[in-house]
């Protein structure tokens, strides 16, 4: 296989992300030999084991170095792994062949024709919209997903007769650099990663090499209004997407019939009248336009693209209605930056305008914190009551004075409570009747079903 020709055995070094276990599951597929490490046991990883995959859940050096063959070997390893790991360590200091998570993506990718989903937040939605809309027509595809597409159980699709393959285009540690699509969406570039990037400039002129990445006679659709040059690749076709005005892709008549949403799709070429998109949420309308864009530039036709809209369900943890009674709609979403929180609540107070909408919000990192807390307390100050938990540390040190009063003390609400996440079960009780909205990217997931079971059992008190 070109590009993996000497290789027997993968190892990953963070098997259980959602990133790394896709491309752990295309390498099972293909026929390699692929195990992994990664610091706690998930849902996630025991589907890798059940499909054949070696996972282990402590530092093992020595485990390794029994199994693994140097010169057979491919040691995928994502940013996330600290770097005194004892793994890690060995592993650089016997020589092995070890890339990044994006750098083996790109060389997956660079094998076929790519559609790339870039932008500080939409990327899965879009990704897995566009990957789902190309599943569902003649033009078939691959597609590495950044999150469990509820519309086939998995981050990973494969086709064995498409040469097109759709992926996130992640500006994390820079990471999208790694790819030449052949067209590419881009849906925001808002100040993110300031511990990688510095100042938002710095993210800006990332995305802008991005595009100069993109192939001739390719394409990139921008969400108008970013500040994206011609210039900076004029041998590829420019355009502009919307949900709220004219561009060369756009929705309008827009309306809510039964929680679906119903709109007319304009594009270079035409118009598609009634899209039905049944998964929730106005701002999956503008996703929506997004992955069109993408699906009909790749040779998706207007029925075919109406017929794939109207039956997509969705993302885990993407605006994921886990429960529904008489009293209560539970809501998981990753929303972890302000813009996402701002979205997300958006669409909640829009669709259920009549009810209470409490949220509960779990921050991601430290330096997010630090960056956004101004941001965070505005857009939470939209609910109508937060329940506000310790941050999530992901790969991050604490860092001094910086927790989550930062951002509770500025959010204007009367109805405000601030609790470790391991007391939300004790405060469930002070749960009103109406929207529950779980947000954050850590692992407010794994309170999901506690909080849903709860909710429950008050539906039948």
């Amino acid at each position: 296989m070109k590009g993996f020709s000497n290789i027997e055995q993968v190892y990953f070094l963070g098997i259980g992300g959602i990133g790394m276990s896709a491309l752990a599951r295309w390498f099972k597929h293909a026929g390699f030999d692929v195990s992994g490490y990664d610091r706690t046991e998930s849902a996630l990883t025991r589907e890798l084991v059940d499909e054949g995959m070696a996972v282990h859940y402590s530092d093992e050096p020595e485990m390794i170095a029994s199994t693994l063959v140097k010169n057979k070997c491919l040691v995928v390893i994502t940013p996330a792994v600290p770097a005194d790991m004892g793994e890690k360590l060995y592993l650089e200091g016997n020589g092995f062949n070890i890339k990044k998570r994006s750098q083996v993506l790109g060389m997956i990718c660079d094998q076929g024709r790519t559609c790339a989903v870039a932008g500080t937040h939409g990327k899965t939605t879009v990704s897995t919209m566009t990957a789902h809309i190309l599943k569902s027509s003649s033009v078939d595809c691959n597609a590495f997903l950044g999150g469990i597409s509820k519309n086939y159980q998995t981050n990973l699709l494969l086709s064995e007769s498409s040469e097109w393959m759709v992926a996130e285009a992640d500006e994390f540690d820079r990471s999208f650099l790694q790819l030449h699509p052949d067209y590419a969406v881009i849906t925001s570039m808002d100040a993110d990663h300031l511990d990688i990037y510095g100042d938002h400039q710095s993210i800006i002129d990332s995305f802008g090499a991005f595009v100069g990445q993109i192939k001739t006679g390719g394409a990139v659709v921008v969400k108008k209004g970013l500040k994206v040059s011609r210039e900076l690749n004029p041998a590829i076709n420019h355009f502009t997407y919307s949900r709220t005005e004219k561009a060369d892709y756009y929705a309008d008549k827009i309306r809510l019939e039964n929680e679906a949403y119903h709109f007319d799709l304009h594009h270079p070429n035409g118009i598609v009248e009634d899209v039905q998109l049944n998964y929730p949420g106005l701002l999956n309308v503008e996703n929506a336009v997004a992955a069109s864009a993408l699906a009909l530039l790749a040779g998706v036709s207007d029925d075919e693209l109406k017929a794939a809209l109207a039956t997509y369900q969705g993302v885990k943890r993407r605006f994921d209605i886990r429960l529904r009674t008489n009293n209560y709609i539970l809501i998981d979403d990753y929303a972890h930056h302000p813009e996402e929180l701002k979205a997300t609540i958006s669409s909640v107070k829009a669709m259920f305008s009549d009810r209470w909408v409490t949220g509960i919000f779990q921050p991601h990192l430290y330096s997010r914190t630090k960056d956004f807390a101004t941001e965070f307390a505005t857009e939470l100050s939209q609910l109508d009551e937060l329940f506000l938990l310790d941050i999530y540390p992901a790969r991050e040190k604490p860092i001094p004075n910086v927790d989550s009063a930062l951002i509770f003390d500025q959010v204007a609400l009367n109805n405000k409570h601030l609790l470790p996440k391991t007391e939300l079960l004790t405060h469930a009780g002070q749960l009103k009747p109406g929207v529950i909205l779980m947000m954050g990217a850590g692992d407010i997931d794994l309170l999901i079903e506690p909080v849903a079971q709860f909710l429950k059992q008050e539906a039948h008190d």
